[in-house]
This record gives C-alpha cells, sequence and structure tokens, in this order.
C-alpha cells in the first residue's frame, strides 16, 4: 500500500555539485514509476566550481549511491586527500597539517594526547604530529587504501577523502541521475507561481514559456536563493562580525610536479590561499576581506603565488558567510549556497550539501509538510552550521599574527560562547568534547589548536598513574611504527595513475 499523502513531483532549481547531488540521491532511493523528479537549470548561468576539496564522508554518499571509485578517480580527474596544510596560520612562517583519522591510539582508554602532554612537560621532545599516519603520509607525499582485513594494522587507520573537478562531478552525477529516470529541463526562471492562501509554490515559468509544476521544491539556485529568498522571503543570518572574510578569486594553473594527497591554505595578508591538486591542474583561489585589499590587490597576490602558467581568466565572487534563517520553509528546501556560505577554509561546502540530503532523506515530507518535521530539519541543520562556524573562526583567532591590519582586526573578533568553551576546556587540561556527533572530532580540534599555539596548561591527572618512562617508550614505539609504515607506502602521484591504468 502506498502512503496516502505521498510526493509525486518533486522539481529541483539548479544543477551544478547540490543540484545534481540530489538528483542523484533521489533517483537511487525513490521509486522512478511513482515519483517524478525534474531539474531546471540553464547552461547560461555559469555555476561557482570553487569547491574541488573535499573531507571523508563524501566516501560514504559515493558507496550510497554505488558508483565505482576507478571510474570516479578517472572521470572527475580526482587525487587523493589526506589532511589540509596551513601555512602562515598561527604565525608567519609557520606550518601545520589538520589531518584526517586519529593521533595515534587511544592508551588505557585515555586519548594519547593527554599522555604525551604529561610527556612533554617534563621534557619529551617529539612533536604531536609524529604520531599522526596522516600527516607524516603528506609530508612524505604517499597514499595507499585503508587496511580492511586486519584491524591492528596502523594502515587500518588511512582515512582519505578526494580533491576532484566539481564541473566533472555534476557531470558524472547528472549522467548518473539521468540514466535513473530524473528528467532535465534547460532554461531560467521568469516568475514563481504561488497558492494564494497557503503561499506554498506550485510551478515554475521559465523564460521560453514552459511551466514546471510540482509537489516538492529543491532550492539549488546558489547565491540568489530565487525559492527560499527571492519567494518565499525567508531572511539571511549575517556572521560577517565572526567570519569578515567576503570575496574570492579562483584560477586553475598548469600542474607544476606530482599531485601532493592534501589541500593546503596559505594565509596571506588579508586573507589565505588555497591550493589543489587535480590530476590535470591545480586549483587555486584567494579569499579576502575587502575591507583591507582590493580586488586587484587580490589577484595580484594570488598569481603570485602560483606553482604554474593560468589556464582561465580569474573569477571573481563576492558572498556574505551566514545561512537562511530558515533552510526549509513551507515546500521549499533550500541546499548548497542557496541555504548558506562557509567559506571553503576546511573543505565543508560540498559536504554541507551531503548532510543537508541526508537529513531530507530521514525527515522525507509528505503532501502535508508537517511543521514539526520542518522544525527539526531546520535546528539540525542550523546545529551542524554553528558548530563548522566555530571550527572556522578558531583559525583566525588562535594565531600570533599582527603584521597586518586584517589579522589585528581579526585578534579583536567576538568568539561565540560555544568556541570559548572548547579553548578553555582544552587549554585548563587538555580536554576536547565532541557535542552531538558534529562535525569535526576531538582529533581536528586537537589538530587546529596545538598547530596554531594554543597550549594546554595540563593533562587528564588519569595519565599520571601510568609510569613515565615506560609510557615515553611506548609513545616513541606508537611513532615508530608510524615513520616505518609511512616510508612503505606507494607514492601519491604513482598510486593514481597505477589504479586509473
Amino acid at each position: 500500500m502506498s502512503h496516502p499523502d505521498a510526493i509525486q513531483k518533486i522539481v529541483i532549481l539548479g544543477g551544478g555539485t547540490a543540484g545534481w547531488m540530489t538528483a542523484a540521491t533521489l533517483a537511487h532511493l525513490l521509486d522512478a514509476n511513482r515519483v517524478s523528479v525534474t531539474l531546471i537549470e540553464s547552461e547560461q548561468i555559469g555555476t561557482v566550481g570553487v569547491g574541488e576539496a573535499t573531507i571523508p564522508p563524501i566516501l560514504l554518499f559515493n558507496q550510497m549511491l554505488g558508483i565505482d571509485e576507478k571510474a570516479f578517480i578517472r572521470e572527475t580527474k580526482a587525487t587523493f586527500k589526506l589532511g589540509i596544510e596551513f601555512v602562515n596560520w598561527g604565525g608567519l612562517g609557520e606550518a601545520y597539517i589538520h589531518p584526517f583519522g586519529d593521533f595515534a591510539t587511544d592508551i588505557e582508554t585515555l586519548p594519547m594526547h593527554h599522555h604525551w602532554l604529561r610527556a612533554k612537560a617534563a621534557g619529551y621532545d617529539r612533536n604531536l604530529f609524529d604520531f599522526s599516519l596522516m600527516v607524516q603520509a603528506c609530508r612524505r607525499g604517499r597514499f595507499v587504501h585503508p587496511v580492511t582485513n586486519n584491524p591492528r594494522s596502523v594502515l587500518a587507520g588511512v582515512h582519505y577523502a578526494y580533491q576532484f573537478d566539481a564541473s566533472l562531478y555534476a557531470a558524472y552525477l547528472r549522467s548518473y541521475a539521468e540514466q535513473r529516470g530524473v528528467k532535465r529541463v534547460e532554461g531560467r526562471v521568469a516568475s514563481v507561481d504561488q497558492n494564494s492562501e497557503t503561499g506554498f509554490v506550485e510551478s515554475l515559468k521559465l523564460e521560453d514559456g514552459q511551466s514546471v509544476d510540482g509537489e516538492f521544491f529543491i532550492d539549488c539556485s546558489g547565491f540568489r536563493g530565487i525559492l527560499i529568498e527571492q519567494t518565499l522571503n525567508c531572511g539571511y543570518q549575517d556572521w560577517s562580525h565572526w567570519l569578515p572574510v567576503d570575496r574570492a578569486v579562483a584560477v586553475p594553473c598548469e600542474k607544476a610536479g606530482p599531485a601532493l594527497p592534501y589541500t593546503r591554505s596559505t594565509a596571506h595578508g588579508a586573507g589565505w590561499q588555497w591550493r589543489i591538486p587535480l590530476q590535470h591542474r591545480t586549483g587555486n583561489g584567494h579569499v579576502y576581506c575587502s575591507e583591507f585589499i582590493s580586488d586587484d590587490e587580490a589577484h595580484a597576490t594570488l598569481l603570485e603565488g602560483l606553482d604554474g602558467k593560468p589556464v582561465a581568466e580569474p573569477n571573481f565572487l563576492r558572498f556574505k558567510t551566514g545561512h537562511r534563517r530558515k533552510f526549509f520553509d513551507k515546500n521549499v528546501l533550500a541546499l548548497g549556497l542557496s541555504a548558506g556560505f562557509m567559506e571553503p577554509l576546511e573543505s565543508t561546502s560540498i559536504h554541507l550539501i551531503q548532510t543537508g540530503i541526508a537529513r531530507l532523506m530521514a525527515l522525507f515530507p509528505d503532501k502535508r509538510f508537517t511543521q514539526v518535521d520542518t522544525d527539526a530539519y531546520n535546528q539540525r541543520t542550523l546545529f551542524e552550521y554553528e558548530r563548522v562556524r566555530d571550527f572556522l573562526i578558531l583559525h583566525y583567532v588562535a594565531t600570533n599574527r599582527d603584521d597586518t591590519p586584517f589579522w589585528r582586526h581579526c585578534q579583536s573578533l567576538p568568539v561565540p560562547d560555544t568556541l570559548q568553551q572548547k579553548i578553555d576546556q582544552y587549554r585548563s587540561a587538555g580536554r576536547i568534547f565532541r557535542e552531538s556527533n558534529e562535525l569535526f572530532t576531538e582529533s581536528s580540534w586537537l589538530a587546529v589548536m596545538h598547530g596554531q599555539g594554543i597550549e594546554a596548561d595540563a593533562w587528564n591527572p588519569i595519565a599520571d598513574r601510568f609510569d613515565g618512562s615506560a609510557m615515553i617508550e611506548r609513545l616513541d614505539g606508537m611513532a615508530d611504527i608510524i615513520a616505518r609504515a609511512t616510508e612503505a607506502m606507494p607514492e601519491h602521484e604513482a598510486y593514481i595513475q597505477e589504479m586509473i591504468a
């Protein structure tokens, strides 16, 4: 028996990564004989297309769709990613890597870093990052898939994501979705028809005269938010007082040398520059604050930092960090840039699309569009955005840089209470707590706080019950195992070439 109020017509407005990720998911999970999915996009409207780096949950998304990894790597020109290197963030001349995965393993149920903090206070001189398999693999330019048949192997701890061409990924998902019944309509929206009583969207009129009607509309129209904002007027929560960068310029360049298995973020005088190595080129961009640098100066700074010759004209973007006050309202749900914008500092853009889709599947509506489910979606999405926001703010406020007006401004930025609590807990005794399955793990918070100079004054007292000399030997043994394991890994570039041959 079918659900009495089941939705039968879904319309997605906008393509790009957000639109086609959504379409591919609906095509995979819904019965095409019962539910029609139509995606409207215009080739005349370019996509932002600067998000080329991801984080490990993307593997779950591709696996859910049944995507073959080798074909995916080949078609999207992808490389593997083990973390993000941050250069000049804590201070000029300093660098650290925020790795995927944990720091070594817990020792007697206590996170390893508490034992390291205790040993360090007694003069131990090994760096915390010596205990990260992913950091050491990044430093050596190595990669291998995780070992799955031996959970005790150090290589079982390999965690990775991808760096890929976002336009090729969208095209790959488009083919996937269309093969499974999604209908694509070329066109631009001229007007939106709403129910005069409820305000629900009923149909979209295109410039060529077509009318596309639906029962549930998913807004992937980018910054414009044609449905969620221009039609429903949901409003926007501005977070620029916490995250002041408001513009970006992106320029791909020729590949220079072997592709490294990590993304790089280099802090400049009024922002930061990303470097994302792909199989065929390198993605680059400069994210900056227009209050402290002009567009021309930002472009020049970007060009000075390229590894190779530019292969396209610069793409300038303007944005305001924040989110819609409602992500889901009436019969419209926003995903991607329509929902909000978080700068790509920690490669969360595609992930926020993915988790938005996952929440949509968990709270998939029927024609009643009950307020309790709509509220649940909005509450959970807001929680995720706020915790990602806090993690991004951490990079700007945890710095010793005062060499430019921008960085001096960052030192005066307000800090949300939720972030201040995390910083205080770590400073007090090295404690880090992950709340309600928030995106970034304890290891991620540890990497950035330690990497940017926040020091813990003490450690969990339980660590004191272990013999100090024996614990140092144990720590040395763990670091040595990690070093030997990474030396035995294949070179990243060679591994990819062999994989796609």
